[in-house]
């Protein structure tokens, strides 16, 4: 009973205002956070590898293979943060069993898995298709092994195979874009369509996420380049850098428009929820917002790179200006994710008061646990750097 009583203290004690007795704890922590911050990572990783197969932008080659391979290590930890989330994890495979159409979280199992499968590691499979088959006559051991067992025994490396590869290859990418926009539209689909939270409730809230989605994206692949070839010891392509980094500069220009005239809608409509939502802006949010997403995360990188478009400093000087900005923005678009999803709950339904969140370290929701999720992913690409080495392919293209 004593116990009790100190929970309820402690819980009370975060409490501003007036709120609802189920409103002092979030039901959405950290991993919801991270979620959508991952898919986004994806998303725009493959739309990034899209420019240079779909619309032939061929300054971006050197960086095709690794947005692929990087999409494909953080697709396959994307669904972990639920499951750390969920109460009873293995249940999740009821979502195949039973499928229900008429919920979003539900229909998203079916769109990853379609993503994964269908898009993915079929195009991924179609580009290396004849490497593995020459691989596979030159290696030993476990690559020997794993290159003749993905070839499927279709061993041709003609020129006419290579052609169909390339040709389904291409198609297969081009149905991928939109299925990139699906996989994380519809996570701002969910928030948005939550009509009683009116810091979600926006019609520009799948929009929102899809940029964002692309600006973290494009940044990281930006940023893997970089480090694989001072690993390697390679000149990075500063045509290649340079055009990834107007990429970047056009998406977050898009991006930052579309939140300030969402916010500027707000401001202008001024609902019955406005001045709860100023307080939340200016008080609680005040530091991830405002400094964390607006600041540090967009303004500066804004401001560095459209500087770079009418003077350009020395290679060695972008190259480390490139380097600090990739990490500011994705700090930036995942504090874009912690306002939407803890924002979100930090106020009452009532309009009349606030709870507080508290992260903590351990358990499945800790901030311990977020950091595996991020490192996995980055463990998973350094595999498939060595398995599948985009620098070293030799395969077909038209």
């Amino acid at each position: 009973m004593e116990e009790h009583f100190q929970h309820l203290y402690q819980a009370l004690s975060q409490v501003d205002g007036y709120i609802y007795p189920n409103e002092i704890d979030l039901h959405w922590g950290l991993m919801i956070v991270l979620y959508p911050y991952i898919t986004g990572l994806v998303a725009g990783a493959f739309i990034l590898a899209s420019l240079e197969r779909v619309f032939h932008v061929k300054v971006l080659k050197p960086t095709y293979g690794l947005a692929l391979l990087t999409a494909l290590a953080f697709l396959l930890v994307a669904t972990m943060p639920l499951v750390s989330h969920l109460q009873h994890p293995f249940r999740s495979y009821e979502i195949f069993m039973t499928p229900n159409s008429t919920s979003a979280m539900a229909i998203f199992g079916f769109v990853y898995l379609w993503y994964l499968m269908a898009v993915l590691l079929l195009e991924i499979w179609f580009d290396y298709r004849r490497d593995f088959v020459i691989w596979s006559k030159t290696s030993k051991g476990f690559k020997k092994l794993f290159y003749q067992l993905i070839t499927l025994g279709i061993n041709d490396t003609d020129e006419k195979s290579a052609k169909l590869d390339d040709r389904l290859g291409y198609f297969i990418t081009v149905i991928g874009i939109p299925s990139a926009f699906l996989l994380h539209g519809y996570v701002g689909f969910i928030f948005g369509s939550i009509k009683a939270n009116p810091w979600w409730s926006t019609v520009l809230m799948p929009i929102i996420f899809l940029f964002s989605a692309m600006v973290s994206g494009v940044a990281l692949v930006m940023l893997i380049y970089m480090v694989v070839s001072w690993v390697r010891k390679v000149d990075i392509d500063m045509k290649c850098l340079d055009t990834i980094a107007r990429y970047l500069l056009f998406i977050l220009i898009i991006d930052f428009t579309l939140e300030s005239l969402d916010q500027i809608h707000r401001i202008y409509e001024a609902e019955e929820s406005f001045d709860i939502i100023s307080v939340l802006v200016s008080g609680k949010l005040n530091i991830t917002l405002l400094v964390m997403q607006v600041g540090f995360g967009t303004i500066f990188p804004l401001s560095v790179l459209g500087l770079f478009q009418f003077y350009k400093p020395s290679e060695r000087v972008r190259q480390f200006f490139y380097f600090v900005i990739g990490g500011m923005v994705l700090v930036g678009i995942f504090f874009m994710r912690w306002n939407v999803v803890i924002g979100g709950q930090l106020f009452s339904k009532s309009l009349s008061g606030f709870t507080s969140f508290k992260t903590v370290y351990s358990g499945m929701e800790g901030s311990v646990m977020a950091a595996v999720w991020l490192i996995l992913p980055l463990l998973i690409l350094s595999f498939f750097l060595w398995l599948m080495p985009p620098w070293k392919k030799i395969a077909y293209h038209e």
